[in-house]
């Protein structure tokens, strides 16, 4: 089964501190772990659906990427100074991919079974021009994954100032769906002036990045750079 969402839950905040939790053979670091392989879940899942080719078949291939990785044990090789837990990640159901494939290859050739030739398979998985690399779209996803829980970390806090409603209708200005929208109509229905209306709004855009760094920053080494990482985001959300 693919890992329990939790839309609300709290991110830790200091770097490669949820990494560090999750090597921890600990109630906490089974917590830790779990929210890693919940961040991470849909990227790993656009990754191989790219490579696969069937959504049915990359659901399932992550479900047993995941499931090794909850198992324990997986996670200890990762090591501080390789900086990004995204980079990682990515490396490693690359490598899990490549074993599924040998040990495919294998069963069938010790059932007697037929193996397509090198070039057959390359023929099957050409790639459509159109659609993106598999490396592009797990970047992507992740990008997206990330932006979509820093939203909903953000809308808990309004929610909890009581601030729900106001969250609520100004969403569309910090996702970028509100580019003509009338700020006067919305400012009179919330009860405020323009001038409080445009601050309110920068306000929770301001927040809203804070929440983005920090999700990026938990799974950075201490070397790691939160810009760079916010580079590779934005990059990604560019992409088709």
């Amino acid at each position: 089964m693919p890992p329990v969402t939790r839309p609300h839950a709290s991110f830790l905040t200091t770097r490669w501190t949820c990494v560090c939790a999750a090597k921890a053979d600990s109630e906490d670091g089974r917590r830790a772990l779990a929210d890693l392989c919940d961040a991470y879940y849909e990227p790993v899942v656009a990754f191989l659906r790219c490579e696969l080719r069937d959504a049915d078949a990359a659901r399932e291939m992550s479900h047993a990427f995941f499931a090794g990785m909850l198992a324990g044990g997986a996670i200890d090789t990762v090591e501080r100074e390789r900086g990004r837990f995204r980079s990682y990640l990515l490396g490693a159901v690359k490598h899990f991919l490549s074993h599924q494939r040998e040990a495919a290859q294998r069963m069938k050739r010790g059932s007697g079974a037929e193996t397509a030739s090198l070039d057959d398979t390359e023929a099957q998985v050409v790639a459509d021009a159109r659609l993106p690399s598999p490396d592009t779209a797990f970047d992507r996803q992740w990008a997206l994954t990330l932006l979509s829980r820093a939203l909903s970390e953000l809308q808990r806090e309004c929610e909890v100032e009581g601030k729900g409603v106001v969250f609520e209708k100004l969403q569309p200005w910090l996702t970028g769906d509100a580019a003509h929208g009338d700020q006067l109509e919305l400012a009179a229905s919330l009860g405020m002036n323009l001038n409080s209306l445009k601050s309110q709004i920068h306000r929770l855009k301001s927040r809203f990045r804070a929440l983005v760094k920090e999700q990026i920053a938990a799974t950075l080494s201490e070397d790691g750079s939160i810009e760079e990482e916010m580079t590779v985001l934005f990059a990604a959300l560019r992409r088709n």
